[in-house]
C-alpha cells in the first residue's frame, strides 16, 4: 500500500482573461480552481502518489465544480466538509511576456 499525502487548505475560484487580454477588454473570462494546497495534492496525484485534499466548501453548485476540478487530477476529496454560503475568488491577468534577443555581431 503506498503512503497517503494529506493536505488541508483553501481552494479558491480562479478568473482568468483569455488570450492574455486586459480585464478591460475581457468579455468573457476563464474558470479554473486553485490554491496552494489543492495545487500540491493535483501535483502529487499527477506523479503517482496518493493525495487528499481537506477544507471546508460551499454547499452548491460552486463548491461541486471545486470538487470536480481536484477529482480529474485523482484527489481524494472524501474529507472535504460542506456548509458556508462562499468560495474565495481570485482574478488572475495572463500576460505574454516577449525577450528581445540582440547581438553584438
Amino acid at each position: 500500500m503506498s503512503k497517503k499525502v494529506v493536505t488541508l487548505g483553501e481552494i479558491m475560484l480562479r478568473l482568468s482573461t483569455p488570450d492574455f487580454k486586459r480585464f478591460v477588454q475581457a468579455d468573457s473570462f476563464d474558470v479554473t480552481y486553485g490554491g496552494g494546497e489543492a495545487n500540491v495534492a493535483a501535483a502529487l496525484c499527477n506523479y503517482g502518489l496518493n493525495g487528499t485534499f481537506v477544507t471546508k466548501i460551499p454547499n452548491n453548485p460552486i463548491g461541486q465544480s471545486a470538487i470536480n476540478h481536484l477529482r480529474r487530477y485523482g484527489v481524494d476529496t472524501q474529507f472535504i466538509v460542506r456548509g458556508g454560503d462562499r468560495l474565495g475568488i481570485y482574478f488572475l491577468r495572463n500576460r505574454c511576456f516577449y525577450a528581445s534577443i540582440t547581438s553584438d555581431i
